[in-house]
């Protein structure tokens, strides 16, 4: 696997001529699928191959939830993952994932799931962040994976009991930070997280996560960390992208394949650009390779493969492209330039939901905006 080293110069050539802007997002297009609660980052179970799994008619949709605080950054300190069953005919509220007290640290952050054995039950993998009954909430990071078997009673779709639940892997202080404190504050913590399940074409089967680079010389030190799976279990691997000297956070990297090339995306925000270079906008960034191992190349010329708009920088967030190009996010603060200092202001904006649904095309190394 050769590494790529996302750097300056590629966030210095964006263009907005070349990558496409996300339309502007109206707060009454942003469904409330859990009312009294914030939904955020939320991904659908895939199969084995990385396909939609189609279950019950639908999606089978796993989300981070919080009750609906006076603060909506407090969010993250009580995260759970909950379960959906997206259809045509909406949202389904299936509840949370693990019952109270049944998962490791004292919340759970995001992850990705797959259908397993012969579609009868599904295989998660996710974070569990700080320790459980901890008093006040730390962000220590670990990557956990779990199955559960899947029935379908009158046509919905149900989890039975976790098992099998372990720790996948640790970060080892050579490639990957161990130490998530960072400076303490959103966007300077580090990162062990995130994990996402990808079967490469030769049938090997990797999990890529958000890291941050062991003994980086700069605190700006993000990294796409990877895993293989061997007879011995999840083994780590060096870091498949680095944006050291650039950026703090890489989140969310997922995998797709499109007409026999290989594409991988993740997240970032504007605010955990270094401060003393150029700063890219918050979107969807990618790289696109010719096979699982070839060199990677930067989609658009500098990696953006979607913006938010100038007028409203941090409408949403969190993207994940899906198989059939469908791109989801979630809607933050639609019409805000920026986020509010005052909390009050922040509970105002902050939308907590799925954002609508886009459209892109992948043409090689070019990625646009699909027509709607």
């Amino acid at each position: 696997m050769i590494p790529f080293h996302w750097r300056p110069d590629h966030v210095a050539g964006i263009s907005t001529e070349l990558s496409p802007v996300a339309p502007v997002i109206a707060r009454t297009a942003v469904c409330d699928v859990l009312p009294g609660h914030d939904v955020w980052d939320h991904w659908p179970v895939l199969t084995m191959d990385g396909a939609l799994a189609t279950i019950a008619g639908g999606l089978l949709v796993m989300a981070l939830v919080a009750p609906r605080m006076p603060d909506p950054e407090d969010r993250h300190a009580v995260a759970r993952i909950w379960l959906l069953h997206r259809t045509d005919s909406g949202w389904r509220d299936l509840g949370p994932l693990f019952p109270d007290d049944d998962a490791p640290g004292s919340r759970q952050w995001s992850g990705s799931a797959v259908l397993t054995g012969r579609g009868d039950s599904v295989r998660l993998f996710f974070t569990a962040v700080g320790e459980r009954g901890e008093r006040i909430p730390s962000v220590t990071q670990r990557l956990f994976e779990a199955i559960a078997p899947l029935h379908i009673i009158d046509g919905v779709p149900f989890l039975g009991a976790w098992s099998g639940l372990r720790e996948c892997a640790r970060p080892d202080g050579l490639n990957y930070e161990t130490d998530m404190a960072g400076g303490g504050a959103i966007g300077t913590i580090k990162a062990f997280r995130d994990p996402f399940f990808f079967r490469d074409h030769g049938g090997e089967d990797w999990l890529l996560f958000t890291a941050s680079a062991a003994g980086a010389a700069s605190p700006w030190n993000g990294v796409i960390g990877a895993a293989r799976w061997t007879k011995d279990g999840w083994r780590l691997q060096p870091a498949i992208v680095s944006a050291a000297g650039l950026n703090n956070e890489l989140e969310r990297p997922h995998v797709i394949c499109h007409r026999g090339a290989v594409y991988l995306f993740w997240s970032t925000q504007a605010k955990v650009f270094v401060s003393s270079g150029p700063r890219g906008p918050t979107g969807l960034y990618g790289l696109v390779a010719d096979r699982w191992g070839a060199p990677w190349r930067p989609i658009n010329g500098s990696g953006l493969v979607l913006a938010n708009p100038a007028a409203t920088p941090i409408q949403a967030y969190s993207f994940q492209l899906l198989p059939d190009l469908s791109l989801w996010s979630f809607a933050d603060m639609p019409g805000a330039r920026s986020a509010p200092l005052d909390a009050a202001a922040r509970r105002a904006t902050f939308a907590g939901g799925p954002a609508p649904v886009l459209r892109l095309a992948l043409d090689g190394d070019c990625a646009t905006l699909a027509p709607r």
